[in-house]
Order: structure tokens, then sequence, then C-alpha cells
């Protein structure tokens, strides 16, 4: 008996297949099979994006930003937009020295400049100077592009959009029940049932001990963490407590479009010249 090829499999999965396995008596009756299922495929996802593109659909993570947004600032919080463009000087300040592993997926543009591989340093920056001039909490949010040389593949991309989140000058104990309930709030506006999703702790390679949300398959949608904590120092913050939480809004959009029962990888939810709303562009119409 003879099952797809590692090439079909992959362009079925493309195309939105069912993952189920398949036994042909040969390779000529599994060719003929894949040509005709292909052809299905294709014409439906040609189909879907006609229709999509009738009804001057957006990105839904375009969409996900703004309800995001308007989410979190009615919720207090203020939205702030960084570069992109960060220094040496502020990495290195987060604990990523030459010796540190996270180092060997920054994109230096020269030596002392690189593109940011996280949102934490410029909201740290920040907010030595909201902590002097505005009343505590403050709170402050941005959303926004991070890249890392990460290994393309079903969880990583080399571009993402990160949503990263703190809140700075709140009761000490308060902090761990502050984090569910932006957490909650967070996977509410995703469309994300909460009681689907998990607190994990695991070791972070910045913040050492920390809390993850996960999916219900085991996806990290989020990284929290809370201080006062060591890296605090580095910023000229002394005994602030605060929450900090990091989603990873591609992988948000993979969670929900899960919940329907399509797999999305980082690409096929984010930036892509491949797909558009999911739709595969290399297909016959």
């Amino acid at each position: 008996m003879t099952g797809w090829s590692v090439e079909q499999e992959r362009r079925l999965k493309e195309l939105d297949a069912d993952q189920e396995t398949l036994d042909f008596p040969g390779r000529t009756e599994r060719d003929q099979a894949f040509q005709a299922l292909e052809k299905k495929l294709a014409r439906a996802a040609a189909e879907g994006l006609r229709g999509h593109l009738a009804a001057g659909g957006r990105p839904e993570l375009t969409v996900l930003k703004e309800k995001l947004a308007a989410a979190l600032t009615s919720a207090g919080f203020t939205e702030v937009e960084t570069p992109l463009i960060v220094s040496r000087s502020f990495l290195e300040r987060m604990g990523l020295n030459e010796d540190h592993s996270l180092n060997r997926q920054i994109f230096w543009l020269d030596r002392n400049k690189a593109l940011r591989p996280m949102l934490a340093p410029n909201l740290y920056y920040l907010l030595v100077d909201l902590l002097r001039l505005a009343p505590h909490p403050v709170s402050i949010f941005e959303i926004g592009p991070c890249l890392r040389k990460e290994t393309a593949g079903a969880r990583h991309a080399a571009e993402f959009t990160m949503l990263n989140m703190v809140e700075m000058g709140l009761p000490l104990a308060v902090r761990r029940e502050r984090i569910r309930e932006l957490a909650d709030l967070v996977l509410k506006t995703a469309g994300l049932p909460t009681s689907e999703c998990r607190l994990a702790t695991v070791d972070s390679g910045v913040y050492g001990e920390t809390l993850d949300v996960e999916s219900p398959d085991g996806l990290e949608l989020a990284s929290t963490a809370m201080g006062p904590h060591p890296l605090d120092a580095n910023w000229g913050l002394m005994d602030m407590p605060w929450v900090g939480l990091g989603f990873g809004l591609e992988r948000l959009v993979m969670a929900r479009a899960a919940r329907r029962g399509q797999t999305l990888n980082p690409v096929r939810a984010g930036r892509s010249l491949s797909y558009l709303a999911g739709f595969r562009l290399n297909v016959q119409g």
C-alpha cells in the first residue's frame, strides 16, 4: 500500500485538506487521487479568496490589533509606539550579551544597532520617565513587529507581531491576580475562551522563571513576568512592583483558527506574500 508523498502532504496541508492517512494500491492510483483532490481544494481556495476580495476583506491580524488596542485603552492603558531599531546597550541591559543564546537570533545592522527582537527594552526606557511624571500605576502597551533569526516552522517565523503590556507601580500583593485579569482580557478580546487556556510555569531566557499562557494544544500564546526583578536596576528602577505580558498575535490568530478546525502557521497567520486571509495564492482559478 502507498500513502501520500512528502510533497503531496505539504501541498494538501497548504490547501487545508483533512489530515487523514490514506493508502492506495500503488503510485498511479495515489497520484490520480492527489490530482483530483488538489484540483478540488484549489478551486475552493480560489472561490474563498474571490469572496474575501469582493467583500473588501481585511487581514485577521490587522483586525485583531485594532480590537486589542481598543480593549486595552478602555481598560486604562496608554498605547505607545517605539523605534524598530534598538541599540546594543539596550539589549545588554536586558541581559542579552554576546554569550546569551538569543544574541545569535538578533538581526544586527552594525556593531551597535539591531532590529528589535523584543519590545521590552524600549518600554523599560519609557517607564523611567513616565513613572517620574505620572501617577501610579503606569499602564502602557505596544503592538508591533519584532524580528529574530528563527527557523521557519509550525510555531516560529523571523518576523512576528507582539503585544507587550506593562503595569508598573501597583500593589505587590495583587501581581499574580492582575496577570490573570489581563490575560483573560486579551484572550476574551481575541475570541478565545479563557477556560480552555492555562498558565504554566516555565524558565525564560530573559526573566528566569515566568508564567506562560498556553492554548489547549500546548501552543505558547504569551509569556508573563513580574517585578521587582534584577533587570530593573539596569534601568534605574528599584523596588517597583510590576506585571508584564507579551502575546504573540500570530499565535492568537492560529489558536482561533484551530477552534474552527483550520491549521495555520505563523507565516500564514501574519504578513505574507504567499497567503491572503489564510488562502494560498498559488492556486488555479
